[in-house]
């Protein structure tokens, strides 16, 4: 079953939202895409975007969101990058060291783009915050690098009902898929347990690659253009130069999503594009 959006009300009041003439210079190459139009435009400027994590997977994740004029982006990161995570983490810079990577993040995105609201939280995401950080989020996307916070990460978008744009890499690999319980599977159902933690290899084109798929899988989901990965996983093969997507399903014993099986969940907004 397709989970079917009515984009008006992705805001309540983006039917409201105006584009200044700068900005419709700005975004004049997107708003030609088939479908996309000001009306797209106007939707992405009223939505709100939950970036968790703001380092290999975050920064491209988080740029391509801001210089696409999606209206305010929340930025959580409770570290400071250090030398190892400047091959791959291009919010920033050797000035940058030891600064919050959160508020790092907020000065090289405002200086992107001026339209965009940028928040930054140098909150760590718990059980016991993870609610409150999220807020008002319409989607929230996963650039963690650990999976006891991804978890902590989907239980949330699971309570609120809202899709979560998971991506991971490793080595010159990476995966990315779109979940929206309870029509995907959750996290929890294609990784019932947390590997153990490591120090893991990375080339820093390998979260260029997925936080900037991540980001495309964003911007769809807004703009209600093209078609999501729900329910199907993309895997990159960057060492190969291969992509393959595979077909993935829920776990009806699932610990954290298979209780929706059993009761009716809240019910998703009406939107107009199928995914």
């Amino acid at each position: 079953m397709s989970r079917v959006i009515d984009l008006s009300s992705v805001r309540s009041y983006s039917a409201f939202m105006t584009l200044s003439a700068l900005e419709e210079k700005i975004y004049a190459r997107q708003i030609l895409i088939p479908e996309w139009g000001l009306k797209a435009q106007k939707r992405l400027k009223s939505a709100e975007v939950f970036i968790a994590g703001a380092g290999g997977l975050g920064s491209p994740a988080s740029i391509y969101l801001t210089v696409a004029g999606v209206g305010h982006l929340v930025v959580c990161d409770f570290d400071s990058p250090d030398w190892t995570n400047l091959n791959r983490q291009i919010l920033h810079d050797p000035s940058r060291i030891g600064v919050n990577k959160a508020l790092s993040a907020r000065k090289t995105l405002e200086r992107l783009n001026a339209h965009v609201r940028i928040s930054d939280i140098s909150e760590k995401i718990t059980a016991e915050s993870v609610d409150r950080l999220v807020g008002e989020a319409e989607v929230i996307v996963d650039c963690m690098d650990n999976f006891e916070t991804r978890y902590v990460l989907n239980d949330c978008a699971i309570r609120k009902h809202i899709p979560l744009a998971h991506g991971s890499i490793r080595g010159m690999e990476g995966r990315l898929t779109f979940l929206w319980p309870p029509e995907t599977p959750c996290l929890r159902c294609l990784i019932p347990e947390a590997p153990p933690r490591e120090v893991f290899p990375v080339i820093g084109a390998a979260p260029g690659v997925i936080g900037t798929l991540q980001a495309l899988e964003v911007l769809k989901y807004l703009a209600g253009v093209g078609k999501t990965l729900m329910n199907r996983l993309l895997v990159w093969d960057g060492e190969y130069a291969e992509f393959q997507t595979l077909n993935i399903r829920r776990d009806p014993a699932c610990p954290a999503c298979g209780p929706l099986h059993l009761k009716q969940a809240a019910p998703a907004p009406t939107r107009t594009a199928v995914r």
